[in-house]
């Protein structure tokens, strides 16, 4: 099969390189981001500035601003303007599950195209039906799916915030 400019395998002008289920930086960062806006909401700060979230997690500030657009343009975040502004939650944390931001941020959380129910591709087996590996791999999907889905962000922070209490750490600042 013939190669694109980026390496990747094609046929029929049809990109053969399958994103399948994989927490990429920037969805570990979008992730944190929230984690962090949702302890902050807990700690009393509604308003919590980019640049606390970049000092807190030591993320290069061009990168988490993108991702923090794209959390705010899929309306999971908001800001306000200002001297005194910064970020916020625009939903309740236990409305936004782990899941909701892995697949905005990073796609489908199938492992193969074949087993993904928002992007669903034909694999190449003979029988889909039949096919022992397509089995194994939605059980795979239905397994990430059900934990990431399972758990909110109010679930996340809930558990941060004991953590950092039982190792002595304070959330972040009032």
């Amino acid at each position: 099969m013939p190669r694109s400019s980026q390496g990747s395998l094609r046929e029929e002008g049809k990109d053969l390189h399958w994103r399948g289920m994989k927490v990429s930086k920037r969805g570990e960062y979008a992730l944190r981001a929230l984690i962090d806006l949702g302890i902050a909401a807990e700690s009393g700060q509604p308003l919590l500035p980019a640049q606390e979230i970049v000092a807190r997690e030591n993320l290069p500030k061009g990168f988490l601003d993108q991702i923090l657009m794209q959390l705010r343009q899929a309306g999971f975040i908001a800001t306000k303007r200002g001297k005194k502004g910064g970020y916020y939650l625009a939903k309740p944390m236990d409305s936004i599950s782990l899941g909701q931001i892995v697949r905005l941020i990073d796609g489908p959380l199938a492992p193969i195209r074949c087993v993904s129910q928002s992007k669903y591709e034909k694999c190449s087996c003979p029988d889909e039906a039949t096919c022992g590996l397509r089995m194994v791999m939605l059980n795979v999907r239905n397994s990430i799916a059900d934990i990431l889905d399972r758990h909110t962000l109010a679930d996340t922070v809930r558990t941060t915030m004991a953590k950092m209490r039982a190792s002595g750490k304070l959330p972040l600042k009032n």
